[in-house]
């Protein structure tokens, strides 16, 4: 994610409320997602992970504790900033908030000026929202923001699981990935689908990066995995 855009995933149920968080967010200069309930919310983070979620306590089925205590769980979702929003101000309420994995927690009802504010502390003391929006590796180049890749300033046709696949591996250069935890990373926890086609999408990556001779990135680790590395 750009520095300048940070993305913020809101969770509630109340569509006044999402509607007055996405407006008053976007206007502070955030990506506003939404999400009604924690399945529709668990869905959408299979897919693209955010800089932050503003996740209400009380949420149809599984409660917004509940959700975040199973992200608390995943690696992938770990360490991801999580604000609660709750009409619970009890100190009993906070301490089993932020037990449960919350970064930090705002009472309803809440001003947002406050909110915006706890946002961006939040995000400067876990880091999120500092990313470069543009990955570079020689003459590769992925702009996350645009979701566009060029090599020499040409730009690249790959399907969309590709590009997560190679946003995921520029994100992390010079690491081994076993097949698994691609799959958890770049199709999602909840996915279930074979090992095997995490080597079908690697021979398509790699297929697209050889007409510009820079499927060499694409390395095979024996025994281990994949990994992404300028260093032949």
């Amino acid at each position: 994610m750009s520095k300048d855009t940070p993305t913020i995933l809101v969770v509630e149920d109340e569509a006044p409320i999402r509607e007055m968080l996405q407006f008053s967010l976007s206007r502070a200069g955030f990506t506003v997602y939404e999400a009604a309930d924690a399945r529709t919310a668990q869905d959408m983070l299979n897919t693209n992970t955010p800089d932050l979620i503003l996740l209400d306590w009380m949420l149809p089925g599984i409660s917004g504790v509940d959700l975040a205590h199973k992200l608390r769980q995943v690696a992938r979702t770990r360490e991801l900033p999580i604000i609660m929003l709750t009409a619970r101000g009890e100190e009993e309420s906070k301490i089993r908030g932020l037990e449960a994995g919350a970064d930090d927690y705002i009472t309803k009802p809440f001003s947002t000026q406050e909110l915006i504010a706890r946002i961006r502390a939040v995000l400067r003391r876990t880091g999120g929202g500092t990313s470069s929006a543009i990955l570079q590796a020689g003459d590769l180049s992925l702009d996350t923001v645009g979701h566009r890749v060029m090599i020499q300033d040409k730009p690249l046709e790959l399907g969309p699981t590709e590009f997560r696949l190679l946003h995921f591996f520029m994100s992390h250069s010079d690491r081994v990935f076993s097949r698994s935890q691609l799959l958890d990373q770049v199709w999602g926890d909840n996915v279930y689908i074979e090992e095997r086609t995490v080597d079908v999408h690697i021979r398509r990556l790699r297929k697209a990066l050889e007409a510009h001779a820079c499927e060499q990135y694409i390395q095979t680790v024996r025994g281990s995995g994949y990994r992404f590395s300028q260093q032949v």
